[in-house]
């Protein structure tokens, strides 16, 4: 309840505190976010709350004009800086802020706005690969998964395209193609970026889940991991970690970094926790995920892997 009429006080409050402040300081609230937060998340997120908050007609308009380009994915190498000139132009006309007078602004601005829609277009991207089923006659999708074979199992052939060898790198059966379903071609370019990225960590983990009492299914567990990462990518949680770490345009591969953080660290969490067996799973996934999103409360959060060896 207090939670409650607090929202209303500011919302009914929220305009005459921003005039209070632009009569005091001379300056929009955009500019006194663009000058007074840090770079990165504590900037790019009061950015996008002062600018989908503001009942400016021409805010308004820009602000569902980019939603409509990030959602069609139309922000590229091409069009990205006419993208970013419009937005700060329309700002600077519509908050009457001399650019001449203000230089600095124009730059934190646009960051903040390729950073936001940038992670908008990621989003649409990742559910756009996670729709896309796994096909076995695709041969891209086939020669993604011998990749992974081969990334995880270097120094051993598979027999046969269906074989029970699969299930050494940790999938349910003798073809891994059933166990894309929940997450499509999107789990599997996760495992892939893991192991080809990062292969010390990757066969540090595949050790683990080999572990004669807390062994666990490595790439079951990894596809669980896409669906722990599309989740926290969806209700806006990892914009933390992501604003602060892209410095440019946010791509498929700063999902695929976080997923990697998340696996590494899951595996780190998992044996730390001792499980009974892998019926504990959802209890520990789910401690977890609330670890992840309490450090991502946190706007000076970045996550990085930061690989030691150790012993199973």
């Amino acid at each position: 309840m207090i939670g409650y009429l607090w929202s209303l006080i500011c919302v009914y409050f929220r305009p005459l505190v921003k005039w209070f402040l632009r009569q005091t300081t001379q300056m929009c609230e955009l500019q006194r976010i663009c000058y007074g937060e840090p770079s990165g998340a504590p900037r790019a997120l009061n950015v996008e709350r002062s600018l989908r908050q503001s009942r400016n007609i021409d805010i308004k308009v820009l602000v569902s004009h980019l939603d409509d380009i990030a959602s069609s994915r139309g922000i590229n190498g091409r069009t990205e800086r006419k993208i970013l000139e419009e937005a700060i132009r329309t700002v600077l006309l519509t908050k009457k802020i001399n650019p001449t007078a203000h230089p600095a602004f124009a730059r934190s601005f646009g960051k903040c706005v390729e950073l936001i829609w940038g992670y908008h277009q990621l989003v649409v991207e990742c559910e756009e690969k996670r729709k896309v089923s796994y096909d076995s006659d695709n041969p891209e999708h086939e020669l993604s998964l011998l990749k992974l074979w081969n990334l995880l199992k270097p120094e051993e052939n598979l027999e046969a395209r269906v074989t029970k060898q699969w299930q050494d790198i940790g999938f349910q059966g003798d073809d891994p193609k059933t166990d894309f379903r929940g997450m499509g071609v999107l789990g599997l370019e996760n495992l892939v970026y893991f192991a080809e990225e990062y292969p010390s960590a990757a066969a540090h983990a595949l050790l683990h889940s080999t572990h004669p009492k807390y062994g666990y299914a490595f790439a079951i567990v990894g596809i669980n991991i896409t669906s722990m990462a599309m989740r926290l990518l969806r209700d806006g949680t990892a914009k933390t970690h992501v604003y602060n770490s892209a410095k440019t345009l946010p791509t498929l591969r700063a999902f695929h970094q976080f997923y990697s953080y998340l696996f590494y660290e899951f595996d780190e969490f998992w044996i730390d926790s001792k499980p009974n067996n892998m019926m504990a799973f959802s209890e520990i996934q789910e401690r977890f995920e609330g670890n992840i999103r309490g450090a991502l409360g946190n706007p000076a959060t970045v996550f990085r892997i930061n690989v030691s060896v150790d012993n199973v």
